[in-house]
């Protein structure tokens, strides 16, 4: 079927369904967290809320609604599912600024948040969502199947363990310590742990949810990998050419320490023109869904062409 054009239909378009899945997610986010006033210390409940709610686009969880909107999962469910994604890459996020790792002082246009309270409180912090991450995908409100709930946690798990998000920050991690000279397939490998895993996780989940087949889970793969890759060279793009108001973080560090990007080994033009090729991969990805699959289509091509 013939590509949507991204004009400014099409923009206003996804920004409606953003702002839509994003309330909902937030909304059972709300839900999910400890309350204020309840059992557990208040200066921790006050921390988890604070990087919970410090804006964004809720990208990941959308992801999941429209992926799940492809096989008509309820809304509840792909709320409590991005809910759990949210919460999974909040902690990541928490963790990657602390001074142990990326030592970021802004994210988001506010403080971190070992900033706001402190190292202590911000281990914790992410410590407390990776396992509410887990425990919301257990539970028999986000489906009734058991297996189907498993199914979850494990492409969880396989997301953000050893095999995924904590693998590529350990990667990214070595070779900034060691200081050597990367190539571009090992900067790839890095970058599709680190961050595309958990996109990855985001597209199977709306699949998993909706008990589709194994020719359209494969299509979500390989329209989350072409995205998950595109997305980190738009966010290395951002880090070179963006300024921290626009971005809501500090930018220019990845060269200021030296780190190894696609842009600084391919440069501005050549990162664009392989974010577009990416781009174009993930929207035949999607050729044999129908008009459901604009959601993602237009997803795809904000990713890249996005400011922050």
């Amino acid at each position: 079927m013939p590509l949507p054009v991204f004009d400014a239909a099409a923009r206003a378009a996804l920004n409606d369904r953003l702002t839509e899945v994003a309330a909902g997610v937030d909304a059972a986010m709300d839900r999910l967290l400890p309350p204020e006033g309840g059992g557990a210390s208040p200066r921790l409940t006050e921390a988890l809320r604070y990087a919970v709610f410090a804006g964004g686009k809720r990208l990941r969880p959308f992801l999941i609604a429209a992926s799940g909107a492809l096989f008509d999962v309820p809304a509840d469910r792909l709320y409590r599912a991005g809910a759990a994604a949210e919460f999974l890459h909040t902690y990541s996020l928490v963790h990657d600024d602390l001074p142990a790792m990326d030592d970021d002082d802004l994210r988001r246009g506010r403080p971190t948040t070992h900033r706001r309270f402190d190292e202590a409180t911000a281990i914790l912090v992410g410590d407390a969502l990776l396992t509410l991450a887990f425990q919301v995908l257990g539970e028999p409100e986000t489906h009734p199947d058991g297996t189907v709930r498993a199914d979850l946690v494990v492409a969880l798990a396989e997301a953000g363990g050893a095999g995924g998000m904590v693998g590529g920050q350990m990667l990214d991690i070595e070779a900034e310590t060691r200081g050597e000279a990367q190539d571009l397939g090992t900067i790839g490998r890095m970058q599709r742990l680190k961050t595309g895993a958990l996109i990855e996780f985001c597209c199977r989940a709306g699949a998993i949810l909706g008990g589709a087949g194994m020719e359209a889970r494969t299509s979500l793969r390989d329209y989350a990998r072409a995205v998950g890759l595109a997305y980190q060279i738009a966010d290395d793009l951002i880090d070179v050419t963006g300024d921290a108001a626009a971005a809501g973080k500090a930018v220019g560090k990845d060269a200021a320490r030296g780190k190894a990007t696609f842009v600084g080994l391919m440069g501005v033009d050549g990162a664009r023109a392989e974010a577009a090729r990416l781009m174009d991969m993930a929207l035949a990805a999607l050729q044999g869904f129908d008009g459901r699959a604009d959601d993602l289509r237009r997803l795809a091509v904000h990713v890249v062409t996005r400011d922050r």
